[in-house]
């Protein structure tokens, strides 16, 4: 088995530091990764925010963060070597005095540490700031430093196809492609990666993965929260661009993308655009009969929600794969918020058998095989077939076979965003989302938020149901049905 090599010493620099995403995500997932010796123990991280924190009020705080949110507990030594190379630069990105305060903190680690100039610009604020960010790191002189230099920017990477194309534009005139690390974390998790090994390192399974063994593909990701305190976000966002445009359209990617011709970022990334170029565009006609959307009730009543509000909670949509392996296949697709569980899994529907011999046995039971890859919770793949109940008769049932990670591998499996930062260290693209990718997938829905920005309202539905009714109508008028997750 190759090793990872241990990524070059560098300066995380990580803007928006004071909020959520840094404390309960990146500062757990560098302690962690240092704490394995994953990366260097000269890897320093500044932090930066509006917020006034000195060095040492910082530390504090994000000790704290990492106490509550790591899966490695810190401790004394641990949290000594990582904290001594955080540090904390406070400013306004539209002031003048951040970015000469910044240059000249990166230049004191570069001396004291050797971290030789290497950068990864972390992107953890609010969307509207992304670009202005990238702007100003180049305007200010900060990427004539002689090292390398990696921008990672958050979703919602634009709110439709042409502002992606925008930040693309404005992004680019900073950082080169091979320098913007377009981060959807789904591709961190250690299930998501896996749909590549277990597709194209088993050969059992890539002569059934196509139109004539497949009957149709499920995709569902799933909350059982509201939006809770992010009621102003959701409803400039809704369900569509906060979890459709990306989470949904990545595992469908995955899923029908062909083997790639190399283990290597761009062999791999040029597979799933294809996939994406291939799914149909809906005509406005078609979001009649192949989108829905939902909204929870008790939505309009949370903090931040227009008491009017049209927004989204829940979608599902009905895609075609215009392609030789999948032309004919339905991908049913959902995701929403306060459903009845919190699940993410992708469904694999074969096609029954051709000819049912046991038609006079006690059948009823017996389905057409389902492969079932979980993501979230309890990651792991099952596989259902039929088996012959013991005793006399000829009694046929279905059974699953199960793969779980936990139980085969054990807890304290690395979070999405430890690979995910040691991969940018390294330079590794693999899992991050490159421009024209991002493209196609916003091609993909721009038609439905056009179709929705001409009038109508989501059907309603509650806190414990899997969406609201004509979810379920998408699937039965084509005699189907949605499978019900695993949520155990």
């Amino acid at each position: 088995m190759e090793l990872r090599p241990q990524p070059d010493p560098c300066v995380v620099v990580i803007f928006g530091a004071s909020g959520d995403l840094t404390s309960r995500k990146l500062l757990p997932a560098l302690h962690n990764l240092q704490h394995d010796d994953l990366i260097s123990s000269s890897t320093a991280v500044v932090g930066s925010a509006r917020t006034h924190y000195t060095d040492d009020e910082f530390r504090a705080e994000m000790k704290t963060a990492v106490e509550e949110h790591s899966r490695i507990a810190p401790t004394k030594t641990s949290w000594d070597r990582f904290s001594k190379d955080l540090s904390y630069v406070p400013g306004d990105i539209t002031g003048n005095e951040l970015w000469p305060a910044l240059k000249e903190k990166l230049e004191e680690i570069d001396a004291a540490s050797g971290t030789s100039g290497n950068r990864v610009w972390y992107l953890a604020t609010a969307p509207a700031f992304f670009g202005p960010i990238a702007e100003q790191i180049g305007k200010a002189g900060l990427l004539d430093t002689g090292g390398w230099h990696r921008l990672v920017i958050e979703k919602p990477f634009g709110t439709d196809l042409a502002s992606a194309r925008d930040l693309n534009a404005t992004v680019s005139t900073s950082f080169s492609e091979d320098q913007i690390f377009r981060i959807d974390h789904y591709l961190g998790k250690e299930t998501v990666q896996n749909l590549l090994v277990f597709r194209f390192a088993n050969a059992i399974f890539e002569p059934i993965w196509n139109r004539r063994y497949v009957d149709h593909v499920q995709i569902t990701v799933a909350e059982d929260i509201g939006v809770e305190d992010r009621g102003a976000f959701y409803e400039d966002t809704g369900a569509l661009r906060d979890v459709g445009q990306n989470h949904l359209m990545q595992l469908l990617a995955l899923i029908g993308m062909e083997p790639p011709v190399s283990w290597d970022a761009d062999a791999i990334r040029n597979e799933k655009v294809q996939v994406l170029k291939a799914v149909r565009r809906f005509a406005q006609e078609d979001c009649e009969h192949c989108v829905v959307r939902g909204q929870y009730d008790g939505y309009r009543d949370e903090k931040g929600v227009d008491p009017r509000s049209s927004t989204e909670t829940f979608v599902a949509l009905n895609l075609a794969i215009d392609n030789w392996r999948w032309a004919g296949v339905p991908f049913y697709v959902r995701t929403g918020k306060k459903l009845a569980g919190k699940v993410t899994e992708v469904a694999i529907h074969f096609q029954g058998v051709p000819h049912l011999l046991f038609a006079k046995t006690a059948v009823e039971q017996l389905e057409p095989n389902v492969l079932m890859i979980r993501v979230q919770p309890n990651e792991g793949i099952s596989l259902t077939f039929g088996t012959k109940v013991p005793g006399p008769e000829v009694e046929v049932t279905t059974v699953n076979m199960e793969f779980d990670y936990e139980s085969d591998f054990g807890s304290g499996t690395p979070e999405a965003y430890e690979r995910l930062l040691m991969d940018c260290m390294n330079g590794d693209a693999t899992l991050f989302t490159r421009a024209d990718e991002i493209e196609e997938a916003w091609g993909i829905v721009d038609p439905v938020l056009e179709y929705w920005r001409k009038g109508g309202v989501p059907g309603r539905y509650g806190p414990d149901s899997w969406g609201p009714a004509a979810a379920d109508e998408l699937m039965t008028r084509d005699g189907r049905g949605w499978r019900a997750p695993n949520l155990r």
